[in-house]
Order: C-alpha cells, then sequence, then structure tokens
C-alpha cells in the first residue's frame, strides 16, 4: 500500500468558499425541486471552471439528482424516465468502477463489492445495457440507493476538510501484486541475460585459450602457415557453442564483436605473428591470414544462413556506431569481416584455371563455401546507412553480386555518389573503366581526350591545366544558368558532414527547393513541328488539315481524340 502524507494536500476548488459548498450539498438532498434545481444549476457552473478535472462523484450526483427533478416535474413519460435514470445509472458504475480496473479486466460486481456497492445495482446495470428495460419503480429505488451512498462514500467525507475521493484514489491490493509480479519477473529476465552473457564470454574465451596452445605447438613445429585438427577439447567445446548459439545467436554475436575476439586487441595480432601497425586505412581492408584461421573453425561451425544474416546485420549496425567515433583500428576489422563473408557467398569465377589442389586450399580458407541468399536489399539500405572510408569497396561488392543486379548505370552513378559522400578518391581501375564506357563522337573529342590524357601525364604541369580547364567549364556552366534559379556551387564542401538529397543551408521545408516564378503551357499552345507531308492515321480519328502556321484542329476532331485516349 502506498504511503499517505501525514499533511493534507491543497487543491484548487470550482466554488467559491465553503459556504457554497455547503449550501449546494444541502440543496442536492432537499425534497423542494426548486432548491434541488438550483444546486444542479451551481454543478454545471463549477463543471464551466473545471473543465476535464471534475470529481466523478459530483458529476454522478447531478446527473441523478437532475432525473429525480425531471420526475418530479411530471414533464416526461415513464418510458423516457427509465431511459434517462438507466443513462444515470451506467454512468455511475462505469466511472466509480473505472479507477479500480487493473491491467487485465474484472468483474464489475467484485469491483462494486470492494466498493460496498449493492450488488443488484451492477445488475441494474446490466439489465440497462444488456437485457430488458427495468421499471421505473427500479430505476427511482437505485436513483435513491446510489444518491444515499455518494451522500456517505463523498460528500459527508468533505465536511473534514479533505476533498481527496478516497475510494477513488485506494490503491488495489490486487494490482500492486500485480506490478510487483511484474517487477519481479523483469529482475529474473535480466539476471538470465546477464548470466547468458557470462556463459557467452566464458565460452569465447575458453576457445581462444584452446586456439593459442594449437598456434604455440605450431610454433614448436615451424608450421604456422597450417593449422592442425581440433583437439578434443576443442570439438567439445564447439559443440557446446554451437548448442548456446542456437538458444540465443543475437547474444552470442554481440559477444564476438567486442574487443578482445573478432576485433583483435595489438597483444593478440603480435601473439599471432600479424602486422599490429598495418594501415587500418585501407579502402579495400582484409583480414590478416593467421587473424582469420584462428577464428575459422568457430565461425565453419556456425554457418547457417540465419547466424550469418544476423552477423551481417549487426556488423552493419557496429560501422554505423563507429561513424560518430574515430576508432580506425575498429572500423578496419569490422568493415575486413564484413567483406570476407560477403566475398565468401561471391557468385563469380574468378578461379577457372586453377587446380583442384589450389582449390581444395582456397575454399579451406572460406567461412562457407556454398551459396547463401541474402536478403540483398536490406544489405544495400544497412551499407548505404553506415558511410565510411570502406563502404565504396563493401557497396561495389553487394551491386557485384545481388541475385537481381541494378541496372549498370545505376550502379555507377550509386558507387560515384558513395565516393563522394564519404570522401575516397577512384581508383585507376574504376577511372578507366567510366572512361572506356564514355563514347567518342567526333574527332575534336578524340583530340579534347588526348589532351586530358596528356596533361595527365605531365605532373605539376598537367595539374594546372586542369585546373584552369575545369575552371573554364564551370564558367561555361555558370553562364548557362544565368537567369535560372539554380546556381553552380564552387565551394569546397565536406559533403559527408550532409545527408544525401540535402545541400548546405538548406532548411528542414519540404517547398525549400521548390522555385518561385515559373510558367505553364497547355497542350494546344505547344508549337508542333512539321515533319513531313505523311500522316499518321489514328484509328477513329481523321486527319488534320496541314497548313503553313501548323496543324489545325475542329472541335469535332478534338472530340474524338479526347475518346480515343487511355490513361495508364
Amino acid at each position: 500500500m502506498k504511503k499517505r502524507n501525514s499533511e493534507k494536500k491543497r487543491h484548487v476548488v470550482a466554488w467559491v468558499n465553503k459556504a457554497e459548498w455547503d449550501q449546494v450539498l444541502e440543496y442536492l438532498y432537499s425534497k423542494d425541486v426548486s432548491l434541488q434545481k438550483y444546486a444542479v444549476h451551481r454543478i454545471s457552473a463549477w463543471r464551466g471552471r473545471y473543465a476535464n478535472s471534475t470529481p466523478v462523484a459530483v458529476d454522478c450526483t447531478a446527473d441523478l439528482v437532475r432525473c429525480q427533478v425531471l420526475d418530479r416535474a411530471g414533464q416526461l413519460n415513464g418510458d423516457d424516465l427509465v431511459l434517462l435514470y438507466g443513462a444515470a445509472l451506467v454512468r455511475f458504475v462505469n466511472l466509480i468502477t473505472e479507477k479500480q480496473q487493473g491491467k487485465t479486466a474484472r468483474p464489475l460486481r467484485r469491483l462494486a463489492g470492494n466498493l460496498n456497492i449493492p450488488e443488484w445495482v451492477v445488475d441494474l446495470r446490466h439489465d440497462f445495457t444488456h437485457r430488458k428495460l427495468p421499471t421505473l419503480k427500479w430505476c427511482r429505488k437505485g436513483c435513491k440507493v446510489v444518491l444515499e451512498w455518494l451522500q456517505q462514500e463523498y460528500w459527508s467525507r468533505q465536511l473534514g476538510g479533505g476533498t481527496d475521493e478516497d475510494w477513488e484514489s485506494q490503491s488495489d491490493g490486487e494490482d500492486e501484486e500485480i506490478d510487483l509480479k511484474h517487477k519481479e519477473d523483469e529482475l529474473i529476465a535480466k539476471q538470465k541475460e546477464m548470466e547468458a552473457y557470462k556463459t557467452a564470454r566464458e565460452l569465447l574465451i575458453s576457445y581462444e585459450k584452446e586456439q593459442y596452445q594449437s598456434f604455440d605447438a605450431l610454433q614448436e613445429d615451424k608450421e604456422k602457415s597450417l593449422w592442425q585438427a581440433p583437439f578434443a577439447d576443442m570439438s567439445w567445446l564447439l559443440g557446446e557453442i554451437k548448442q548456446f548459439a542456437l538458444e540465443s545467436s543475437d547474444l552470442l554475436i554481440d559477444v564476438l564483436l567486442e574487443d578482445g575476439f573478432l576485433v583483435p586487441t595489438v597483444e593478440q595480432l603480435e601473439t599471432l605473428g600479424c602486422d599490429s601497425s598495418e594501415n587500418p586505412y585501407l579502402t579495400e581492408p582484409r583480414l590478416p591470414q593467421a587473424f582469420l584461421r584462428f577464428w575459422l573453425p568457430l565461425l565453419k561451425m556456425l554457418n547457417s544462413p540465419s547466424f550469418i544474416h544476423q552477423l551481417l546485420e549487426k556488423l552493419f549496425v557496429e560501422l554505423k556506431l563507429l561513424t560518430k567515433e574515430q576508432n580506425n583500428h575498429r572500423a578496419f576489422y569490422i568493415s575486413a569481416w564484413t567483406s570476407e563473408i560477403i566475398l565468401c557467398n561471391s557468385n563469380k569465377f574468378e578461379y577457372r584455371f586453377e587446380t583442384k589442389v589450389q582449390k581444395k586450399a582456397r575454399l579451406k580458407e572460406r567461412i562457407f563455401v556454398n551459396r547463401i541468399q541474402l536478403r540483398w536489399q536490406q544489405l544495400l539500405s544497412a551499407c548505404l546507412d553506415a558511410p565510411c572510408i570502406s563502404t565504396p569497396h563493401l557497396l561495389r561488392l553487394i551491386l557485384d553480386d545481388m541475385e537481381h543486379p541494378l541496372p549498370l548505370e545505376t550502379r555507377q552513378k550509386l558507387h560515384q555518389l558513395c565516393s563522394i559522400y564519404t570522401q575516397t578518391t577512384h581508383t585507376e581501375c574504376s577511372t578507366s573503366q567510366v572512361q572506356k564506357q564514355q563514347p567518342i563522337y567526333t574527332l575534336e573529342s578524340l583530340h579534347e581526350k588526348g589532351q586530358l590524357s596528356h596533361m595527365w601525364r605531365n605532373g605539376a604541369d598537367s595539374e594546372s591545366s586542369l585546373e584552369y580547364k575545369w575552371a573554364d567549364v564551370l564558367a561555361e556552366k555558370a553562364k548557362m544558368l544565368r537567369g535560372s534559379p539554380w546556381q553552380m556551387c564552387t565551394d569546397k564542401i565536406l559533403w559527408k558532414n550532409f545527408p544525401l538529397g540535402k545541400v548546405p543551408g538548406q532548411s528542414d521545408d519540404p517547398s525549400y527547393l521548390m522555385i518561385e516564378n515559373y510558367s505553364t503551357m497547355t497542350v494546344f499552345d505547344q508549337p508542333v513541328e512539321l515533319e513531313s507531308n505523311t500522316t499518321h492515321s489514328i484509328p477513329g480519328v481523321s486527319s488534320p488539315t496541314r497548313t503553313p502556321e501548323g496543324l489545325l484542329w475542329n472541335q469535332n476532331d478534338v472530340s474524338r481524340l479526347k475518346t480515343g485516349l487511355k490513361l495508364f
């Protein structure tokens, strides 16, 4: 139960003073109809001041007294009075028991019994709602009993100076029990999660210890390029990890992506003989071979499609989080693992001329061999949502390996936008490919292309010449846009700080990029070019007559043309 404050709480009330309150209470329970009517009018004024905060008991009392006033006035017949009493009684039972309901619905009879409301009043409410309407006699009796209950449980208690509706604000014992049970369930679930997290870390740490022991044995034999088959203890350990992954693979992946596991520390790299000073700024990250072999037994055992999907999604989520941090070491290995998994699923035939021995050795270094049907659209969205220096490389891998690839032009534009956004330079290979795909139409185009390649070969002088050439191009474009609402931007802007589709200085107003001045043109106002004397006939439409000024259509031709149009 909640502890009640010893001090009385202060409330803002709608009545002027205590005298008005006493007067309204006296008039409500008076036998004089005019006095009751006056009291109901005063409560209407209180409602205007209270707005939606009028006490429920005051509302119900006013409704029931209004029924008595209209009944005693003799202006309504029996059926009208039954409906009027029924609405007031139904409203009373619903409002009084509403705050006693917990998260799960409970019977009204039980709630009314806790509040000392007679059970037959609830049955009367049930008859009004679901069955045949009761008689006027029972309606009058119910109204009288409910008014007596309100006087005893609410109005009389206010004479002590308090304005709290005790019966309305009492905390139900069952509600507290339900809340306590929910808290206990949450605590138990949290404890189970902590125990599972601890178990996952212990299993992975045991795996690392076994692998380091195997690596030490290889160092003694001076065969670092080969790894022995798993020991008996390792086989048992891999089985335990696989069983844990079946129960909570999401938690296992979270632990795997922590520092010290799939993201190695400097000490771990030095132990495995890897170069810890490897440049983490590579645009095409690849895992060190020894580090990949270190985790291959575990990942090969967990290479189910569902696990691979979850792992890729988690890797892209980590990349997105790292865009706000300057942790290049972690970003490098997260990107490298992502690249490694996608390359294992590659559908390219780049090894057509390798021998069986070479193929067997290559497949031995892969996490999984059989192709998996990945969710390419989700991976593409996740990749674009986590921009980093490796994003163009990962994007190219995804676009090249999709089951239903995008058009070539779309892929090129998407890759160029990604490169601009991540501030990465194009490789020579990609630049040459783009240049090969650009058509040469005239001798002038060929001459300009030769000059451009010549300038690229001339070092510093070529750079200055290119700058002049680019300045001329910008000036020409700016001249073409003169008088237009658009303009050229020549400032050096870090576009990675702006989302795609937004420009510097742009507000969040959707109409910001709308032009102010524009003109409209109807179909009949558009100029018509005279092609030849050959006319193409449309079924159901007569051919128009040609004049030196253009085409002339009469009203009949226009009507036929409209009836022949089809909208898709």
